[in-house]
């Protein structure tokens, strides 16, 4: 019988414009910003769920794939604070809450009820001061969702879809876990949630 590697865990304050992941095989010839920058993550490690590059916050990695399918499941909760374009109105957040429909893969796909809300701007949260654009251009809003599901970009297209486009999107919970550590800081866990 074989002595098992014992598996890592690491919880991540992404930075706005890195990849989730660690090898960029995309054509483009500009560099990317990749996770590995971060930390000398083990070899095997994969971030469970993407934020995408424009996207910041709380990211979860891993060596162990059993952990990364229940994460990703539709039985943890995943809170992101998203900043729009415009005063969000109560009859958009209660679209939200209800499900709005959005492209998928070349289809329509309607999202499942959702937890929505209007927020006053993140205070308590370590992020980044990043100006997103003048005052100038309109006002901006922020809202808290809470879905248990992760489509592709899922959560810009549902504000989209109800008239309010993403500026800055920070995915501040997974679970029971919030994000409190500084931007592009990494913490070794013994296990999540």
């Amino acid at each position: 019988m074989s002595e098992q590697t014992p598996h890592h865990h690491f919880i991540l304050h992404k930075p706005h414009g890195y990849l989730s992941q660690f090898i960029y095989e995309g054509k483009r010839k500009k560099r990317k910003k990749l996770l590995g920058e971060l930390y000398d993550f083990p070899i095997g490690t994969m971030a469970i769920g993407r934020l995408d590059e424009d996207s910041e916050g709380l990211l979860f990695l891993t060596t162990d794939g059993k952990v990364s399918q229940e994460i990703r499941s539709n039985k943890v909760e995943k809170e992101y604070y998203v900043q729009v374009d415009g005063i969000i109105t109560e009859s958009a957040i209660e679209q939200l809450q209800k499900g709005v429909e959005i492209g998928f893969d070349g289809t329509k796909y309607l999202t499942k009820p959702c937890k929505a809300s209007l927020i006053e701007e993140p205070k308590s949260f370590p992020l980044a001061d990043r100006h997103i654009r003048d005052e100038r251009h309109g006002p901006k809003s922020w809202v808290s969702i809470t879905v248990k599901e992760g489509k592709f970009r899922q959560v810009r297209k549902m504000t989209a879809a109800v008239g309010f486009p993403t500026l800055r999107l920070v995915r501040v919970r997974i679970g029971k876990t919030f994000l409190e550590n500084p931007t592009g800081s990494v913490i070794e866990v013994n296990e999540f949630l």
